[in-house]
This record gives structure tokens, C-alpha cells and sequence, in this order.
């Protein structure tokens, strides 16, 4: 995630193809050796660590970037009888009922799967994916800001409604981007099936300004990102991630003291990232390898700092700036995936015409 929730959660950023060399159509023994994994824009990793991998089994991994989450994902379903890869990389519980119902991904127990954490692993004990990383998209706040005016943060989604925090917060589509989807399904299991609704009518009588995606959010409206100061944001509440203050940190030409900005830690919502052996996978074989690297302790510890988010293996160390800056929320929103499969469509719609109107 400084891809990913820097640059790339948004929905509409645009396909990148970092594609294999050579024709698909032949199998050659050059092409038994290459795995190529499929994923969203914000995918990243050390090169040393990437080499490792390549050395130990002998593959080189080929990287396809196919957008946002949300497209790449639907890019995969559209081309599972012949897909573009052999593993898929970045579907989360907010999307996975779509990939798993649309038949994307063949079955796999991943070697090391017992020491990842059993809150991760959504899929029921069927394995067609395996939990690689989490994170927590949270409210999060300009601190300048809120004191140089003497107001309190807020802390809880309830929170947001009151008078004095007026035109303040910025959010994302939830039709079109990740963190926007995750907001709005916070506040569904906070508020439950019926209060939702009512909860988004009071945000939008307060004021919250919707745009496309987490970038033009983060980068252009937010008052407290580096980036949204010198283009004059001017919102200094945002739909983002609990691992973003560590990231303004680490990002900064001359390191803060302490985080420019904070997470309003009642507004949090749990995001498990998977991936998974995708259907008709011309390198099954391979794939099974790439998929045991990523629950590996080497990848797993070197994963936080590449995409700013947290990993799922027990023991895993976690960089200090996270445990400083941005530690995960202790008492997240969740929703079971079965849950959001069978209300996700519905709730967009409606939100959509409620807040978009």
C-alpha cells in the first residue's frame, strides 16, 4: 500500500500491464518455470526478497497489474476460462463472496496455513483462498487542524454527525472505490441493517463531500497529506487507513516527532487481503509455491513497509513506525462474508441514491 493505500486503493487509476514476454498460446519449458501472479496496482515487494523466492524454487515471477481491486477482480471472473495468470493476489472480504461464487479460484492449503491467525481465514475451511494481510479503513484526521481551532477529534461514527464537525469529512464512492465500500459496511455493522440509512442522511445533512476514489480523497481534498496541503485540500477529516499516519511519517522529507495526522479509532473497519490458485491456472504447480511464499515469515515481515498493511502470520514482526504511528484498531467493525454477499449490491444502490442524489 504505499501503493496500496497510497496510490492505488481508488477504483479508476487505469490498467497497468506488466504482462509475461512471449505468446501464451505455446507452452514452452521456459513458460513451466514462470508463475505469473495478477493482482492490483498497489502490489509490491523488496527485489531481495522477490529473488529469493526465484532462487529457492527455481520460478521467476512474472507481475500483472490489472487497476484498482475491484477491477482487477472483475477482470479475473471475465477471464477465468483462460485466465491471465496463475495466481490471483488482493481479492478482500468486502469483494471475495464475488470471486469465490463466479468460481475464480481452485482449492490449495497453503504450507505454513496452521501459524496464520484463524481470524483471517474467511473461507470456511475450503481453502480456495489463503488470508495474506489485513488492514483497518478508519476516519482519519489533521491534527494541525483540530488544534489550532480547540475542537476534539472525533472518535466514533456517531460522532461524525454533530454540528461541529460541519463540511469537515471527505469520503469515497462506495460504487467505485475499496476504502469507500469498507466505510459504508462500517457503518452498516455499526448501525445495523435498518440504521444505516439514517446514519448516511445526517453525514450528508452534515456536509460529507463524496469524490471517486481514495486518491483524489487523500491526495487533493485532505488538509492533513503532505500532497493535499500543497494542492489546498481543505477537508481535514478522511476515509482512509490505519497504517497512513506511519506512512506520512516514513514519507516525509525531514522525519515528524510524531504523525501529522491521527485515526479516529471508533470508525474502523476490518480489511482481510487473500489470494488465491486461480481456475484453469496454466502453472498450478508453481503457483502452490508462490502462494506458500506469501505466507511465509520472509514475506510477511518484509510486506508492511512495501504496502502499508499488517501481516497474518502469528510471530510476524511488525514494524516499529506501525506499532507507533498507526497501530491496527483493537476493536474493529467487522461483517462475515456471507453477510456482505448478500447485501453488498443492495446497499450500494441505495447509498447511491441516497447520498449521490
Amino acid at each position: 500500500m504505499h501503493n496500496k493505500t497510497f496510490t492505488a486503493v481508488a477504483v479508476g487509476l487505469g490498467l497497468i500491464a506488466l504482462s509475461a514476454c512471449g505468446s501464451s498460446d505455446t507452452k514452452s519449458a521456459a513458460d513451466a518455470k514462470t508463475v505469473t501472479l495478477v493482482s492490483h496496482d498497489s502490489w509490491a515487494v523488496s527485489k531481495s526478497v522477490l529473488r529469493d523466492f526465484e532462487k529457492k524454487t527455481g520460478y521467476k515471477v512474472h507481475v500483472l497489474k490489472d487497476g484498482d481491486a475491484g477491477q482487477a477482480v472483475n477482470k479475473a471472473i471475465l477471464t477465468k476460462d483462460n485466465p491471465q495468470g496463475d495466481v490471483f493476489f488482493g481479492v478482500d472480504n468486502t469483494l471475495l463472496s464475488r470471486a469465490v461464487d463466479n468460481g475464480l479460484f481452485q482449492p490449495y492449503t497453503a504450507k505454513g496455513l496452521d501459524k496464520v491467525g484463524a481470524a483471517y481465514q474467511l473461507d470456511q475451511g475450503r481453502h480456495r483462498v489463503t488470508p495474506v494481510d489485513y488492514g483497518d479503513i478508519c476516519v482519519n484526521y489533521d491534527k494541525a487542524y483540530f488544534s489550532a481551532h480547540k475542537l476534539t477529534p472525533p472518535q466514533s461514527f456517531a460522532d461524525l454527525t454533530e454540528p461541529k464537525y460541519k463540511n469537515l469529512l471527505v469520503t469515497e464512492n462506495a460504487a467505485t472505490s475499496s476504502p469507500g465500500l469498507g466505510f459504508l459496511l462500517g457503518s452498516a455493522a455499526r448501525f445495523g441493517d435498518q440504521g444505516w440509512q439514517g446514519w448516511w442522511k445526517k453525514l450528508q445533512a452534515n456536509g460529507v463531500k463524496v469524490v471517486d476514489g481514495w486518491e483524489q480523497a487523500y491526495y487533493q481534498e485532505f488538509s492533513g497529506s503532505s500532497e493535499g496541503k500543497k494542492a489546498g485540500g481543505d477537508r481535514p477529516l478522511v476515509v482512509s487507513y490505519a497504517s497512513s499516519p506511519p506512512a506520512e511519517v516514513i514519507y516525509a522529507k525531514k522525519r515528524p516527532s510524531t504523525a501529522p495526522t491521527g485515526v479516529a479509532s471508533g470508525t474502523c473497519f476490518r480489511q482481510i487481503e487473500f489470494a488465491g490458485l486461480l481456475s484453469n491456472a496454466k502453472n498450478p504447480t508453481g503457483a502452490k509455491a508462490f502462494i506458500d511464499f506469501l505466507v511465509s515469515k520472509e514475506f510477511q515481515e518484509d510486506m508492511p513497509l512495501n504496502m502499508y498493511v499488517y501481516p497474518v502470520l502469528n510471530g510476524a514482526k511488525v514494524p516499529t513506525e506501525f506499532t507507533e504511528y498507526g497501530p491496527a484498531a483493537q476493536h474493529p467493525e467487522t461483517m462475515a462474508p456471507g453477510k456482505i454477499a448478500a447485501n453488498r449490491d443492495q446497499w450500494v444502490k441505495a447509498w447511491t441514491s441516497l447520498v449521490l442524489k
